[in-house]
């Protein structure tokens, strides 16, 4: 009987889940070809958000592969690395993207298929069974280290965090969710896509944020669930305050009619929800989580949401803090978090020593520091000061500075975060000059536009003679965000 239930909505179509069973089944018929398993080969692929995007992810794991989501945003430098890193044996992308691809998949050694080509396959009739423990999914995110790593997680890891999440948030088949995240992170994968068609729900899709658009759909009335990274409030609260009054009160009354409102991925500036509840009368629901664990800890649905505060953690996850020797500390004191459960990925991708010293007795070390107030946790910031979390995303320093080095007019650098009211905090880079003159933000910026992905690029830059070290030599890096405080303007 086919199942006429609308799965996902995008470009002004509906898809149907039969629609999307049979989709799925034609890209997992071109992935296979004659073979009767992937065995868990990975699959990278660069599809726009959309009804392609989910048809796609899901052939890949019903053909027994892993996904390997690329960043439609990622230029071709950052889209080798991941290909590489991954070891894909297969590249699907968009065909307008194949003239970037095909040659860089073609050097990784992997052979390059365009979207259209997956989606009009034969429909694979026999697909191979998904044990639990099996891996689904690799997720890069930058961490510690100077150079993106893969999160490992299986079909058990993610359906236990799709669990927790359906629970807690009481998702049901009447839902409809207005998605406009990026899908090559947790929060646009899995606690929107993931949580929506895991109980059959409808899922709306935007191929990229657009505020006028996500207004009017709040307007119709349609939209059960929302949810967004602090900046996308930021943008909706901006187009609000410049709509004229009667298109105001229209998309005000039609806000407060969604069940759910929520923020992720990075801080919520406590002035942001104090205006977005002025607007639609929703205390957005704050949680916290990690490409490596899901979501861990979260406001609740019914009852107080504290601002700053993101709660308790979630079912089927235990949260504990510790002080640096691993023993627990009391409420009230600050501590690293510290989670473990059936959500906690299983390996960094092909980093076994990186992989064993993020655990501590079976517990993940999170790296962020938080305390115990009233029954809700509350994050303090970072144990480590070279991760930025800007615009939803958590971006490594070092990486950046890897990046910047390269720059001929660079001789050397330090990237910092600067607290910013729309972007969490901006990326800012102090740099020494060579010989070869000098350097403005905005060449800069050209420049790094072709190296790295759009929110890792610098939004502030600061020329100095010689950075701040001590006396081992080791850059200073709270007194490199000093030299900006104490600057005036975007660049000195």
């Amino acid at each position: 009987m086919n199942d006429t239930r609308v799965a996902v909505v995008t470009g002004g179509r509906a898809h149907s889940y039969e629609d999307l069973d049979r989709a799925s089944r034609r890209v997992a018929g071109a992935l296979l070809g004659a073979q009767a398993d992937l065995d868990q080969a990975r699959v990278a692929f660069f599809v726009a958000p959309g009804f392609e995007y989910v048809a796609v992810q899901r052939g890949i794991w019903r053909a027994g592969g892993v996904a390997v989501p690329l960043a439609v945003s990622y230029p071709p430098p950052e889209l080798d690395y991941v290909i590489r890193d991954a070891g894909a044996l297969v590249v699907v992308g968009d065909p307008e993207a194949a003239a970037i691809l095909a040659p860089i998949a073609d050097a990784a050694g992997a052979r390059f298929m365009t979207t259209g080509a997956a989606m009009e396959g034969e429909e694979a009739l026999l697909l191979p069974h998904l044990g639990a423990t099996r891996r689904a999914m690799i997720i890069y995110t930058s961490g510690t280290t100077a150079r993106p790593k893969g999160v490992v997680t299986t079909h058990a890891n993610i359906g236990a965090q799709i669990a927790s999440l359906v629970e807690a948030w009481e998702w049901t088949p009447g839902d409809r969710l207005m998605l406009a995240l990026p899908l090559h992170h947790v929060h646009g994968i899995v606690n929107g896509l993931g949580s929506a068609l895991a109980v059959s729900a409808t899922c709306e899709i935007l191929p990229a944020f657009d505020a006028s658009t996500i207004w009017e759909r709040f307007a119709s009335g349609a939209i059960t669930v929302f949810t967004a990274v602090p900046t996308m409030y930021h943008r909706l609260i901006a187009a609000w305050d410049s709509a004229p009054e009667e298109a105001r009160r229209a998309w005000s009354d039609g806000a407060r009619r969604v069940r759910l409102m929520m923020s992720g991925s990075a801080a919520l500036p406590v002035q942001t929800l104090a205006r977005w509840r002025e607007i639609t009368g929703h205390t957005l629901l704050e949680r916290y989580g990690m490409t490596e664990i899901g979501m861990a800890l979260s406001n609740p649905l019914h009852g107080e949401r504290r601002p700053g505060a993101v709660g308790a953690p979630l079912p089927g996850v235990d949260v504990r803090l510790v002080d640096e020797s691993g023993v627990a500390v009391p409420e009230g004191t600050a501590g690293e978090v510290e989670v473990r459960g059936p959500c906690v990925f299983s390996e960094y991708w092909q980093r076994p020593e990186e992989t064993r010293t993020a655990f501590r007795d079976g517990w993940f070390r999170t790296g962020d520091m938080a305390v115990v107030e009233r029954g809700a946790y509350r994050l303090l910031g970072r144990t480590a000061v070279d991760i930025i979390k800007t615009g939803g995303f958590k971006v490594s320093a070092l990486e950046i500075e890897e990046v910047l080095r390269t720059h001929p007019a660079i001789a050397e650098c330090a990237v910092v975060g600067l607290a910013d009211p729309e972007w969490g905090e901006r990326v800012a880079a102090a740099v020494e000059l060579g010989a070869a003159g000098g350097l403005s933000l905005a060449e800069l910026q050209q420049w790094a536009k072709a190296h790295l992905a759009p929110y890792k690029v610098p939004r502030a830059l600061h020329v100095v003679k010689a950075l701040p070290r001590n006396a081992m030599g080791k850059v200073v890096k709270p007194d490199v965000a000093a030299l900006f405080r104490s600057a005036s303007g975007p660049e000195a």
